[in-house]
């Protein structure tokens, strides 16, 4: 999910465990295949001490220069050198195998599993030149400031945008969705809360966006973080948005993105004071069931086989419940490789080669790369989330629910149903669920509608769904 589930990135500083004999400095171009191609580059270089470090770029999505955890480099009996490196607050590793002096073979994981190779070359993959022309350019018709503010505990950094005039306007707070946001939600140099910033205080909202805690001005350790941490982050913008002159505190809201559009509900439903909220590819139903049917998703978008695609969900769920109940790591990682081998036995091998299980070493590599991406504290709390309850609980409060059709992230036929249940079933007195045809989990207008295509496009959002959200604002709220 932006469950901004999404997708890549990064830099690697750590330190390995490599064979003197093997030398992996250089620059290495990988292409991520996810229902089109995301170029990585990773810079590798050796320190006095012996180890290593390491940058990863997406060029495609304009970004670079992120920390990761820690790269490990072991060489088996057989003199196999594997690489693995995770980045724990995007969810994503990587396991590969030294095929030569010019190539690692081996498993992205982030969500779901992709085989990656790197490429040692000299001239790093450049990237087309980036339109985006709903970015909000100054000068703008309303007041737009940079706040820094304090609450939880921590230091908070973000930019509130004000109508011009002197009444007491209705506000709303944003929130970003899972991975490290900034206060625009930032992807694939798509700015999605400054444009929908700039369309509601263009009518007449307050609007505060906040940049992730450890991303940008906020303070905080982002990486050992769950969705608990950001309810509580939430809580405390949400108190600084009441706090402003500008802001009439019997009109002020919530406007959350996929996690964001889970972590609404509960601020909603353990506080008495919000008006509104606006769910954007908001959870239905349980994580688990929504990740699977994302991972399916994303894999029949990417041509897989529907037959194939239906063999897999299963063991992903399988594999994803035994990591989350393991007391440890070395039991998770057991688990996880006796559930696919068993599973491997029985699949046949056209099967397994279209799922990227290329040859047996793959399921070695998939239970590594599974493990080290899921056992964080994020994912184990994330995985086990129930949104029904929250969404329940919302009686008083007012609630629009949009999908894009084409959501390949949360499927708008398995989560819109399930949130429109959950709001009847409270007894929710004032909330519209609606679908807006032909749009994806950024809610862009698609026409691949794969992951891979949200960078590809020029628009940011459809003008059908920010109208949508002023239009129920409007009878709603003002």
């Amino acid at each position: 999910m932006k469950i901004k589930f999404i997708i890549f990135i990064i830099l690697i500083l750590s330190y390995n465990v490599l064979n003197a004999q093997a030398d992996l400095t250089g620059l290495w171009n990988g292409t991520l295949k996810i229902a089109g191609d995301i170029h990585l580059v990773l810079h590798v270089s050796k320190l006095q001490n012996g180890l290593y470090e390491g940058m990863l770029d997406s060029p495609d999505q304009n970004v670079s220069g992120i920390k990761c955890d820690k790269v490990e480099v072991n060489t088996s009996v057989q003199d196999t050198i594997t690489l693995t490196f995770t980045i724990t607050k995007i969810k994503l590793s990587y396991s590969g195998k030294l095929v030569n002096d010019s190539t690692l073979s081996g498993m992205f994981t982030q969500g779901i599993n992709v085989p990656l190779d790197f490429h040692r070359t000299g001239v790093p993959y450049t990237a087309k030149n980036i339109i985006r022309p709903q970015t909000p350019k100054p000068p703008f018709p309303y007041k737009s400031e940079d706040v820094i503010y304090n609450g939880n505990g921590l230091q908070y950094g973000g930019t509130i945008t004000i109508p011009q005039g002197n009444g007491k306007f209705p506000a709303v707070l944003l929130i970003t969705g899972s991975g490290a946001q900034d206060r625009d939600e930032t992807i694939f140099n798509h700015k999605p809360f400054a444009v929908i910033a700039d369309a509601l205080t263009r009518d007449g909202f307050v609007v505060l966006r906040v940049d992730d805690r450890g991303i940008g001005n906020s303070t905080g350790d982002f990486a050992t973080s769950t969705t608990a941490d950001f309810v509580k982050d939430v809580n405390a913008s949400f108190d600084y948005l009441k706090s402003r002159s500008e802001v009439n505190d019997k009109k002020v809201g919530l406007l959350g993105h996929s996690e964001g559009a889970m972590i609404a509900p509960v601020v909603a439903s353990q506080r008495k004071d919000v008006d509104f909220i606006v769910l954007l590819a908001a959870p239905g139903v349980k994580i688990i069931d929504l990740m699977t049917e994302q991972n399916a998703a994303v894999l029949r978008s990417a041509g897989v086989p529907a037959a194939a695609v239906e063999n897999f969900k299963p063991i992903y769920k399988q594999v994803v419940t035994a990591i989350i109940n393991a007391p440890d790591t070395p039991t998770a990682r057991l688990n996880t490789l006796q559930i696919i081998n068993n599973w491997y036995a029985k699949t046949d091998t056209a099967t397994l080669r279209v799922l990227g299980f290329v040859s047996p070493d793959y399921k070695e590599q998939y239970a590594k790369t599974m493990v080290a991406a899921l056992s964080g504290a994020w994912f184990k709390y994330f995985m086990q989330f129930d949104p029904g309850p929250y969404l329940s609980n919302l009686k008083k409060v007012k609630v629009l629910a949009l999908n894009g059709s084409k959501d390949i992230q949360v499927v708008s036929q398995q989560n819109l149903p399930a949130v429109n249940a959950a709001l009847k079933e409270g007894k929710t007195k004032n909330f519209e669920t609606k679908e807006l045809p032909g749009l994806n989990h950024l809610f862009q207008t698609c026409n691949k509608c794969t992951v891979q295509e949200y960078g590809e496009l020029q628009e940011t959002i459809a003008p059908i769904a920010l109208q949508t959200i002023t239009d129920w604002l409007n009878r709603n709220v003002k």
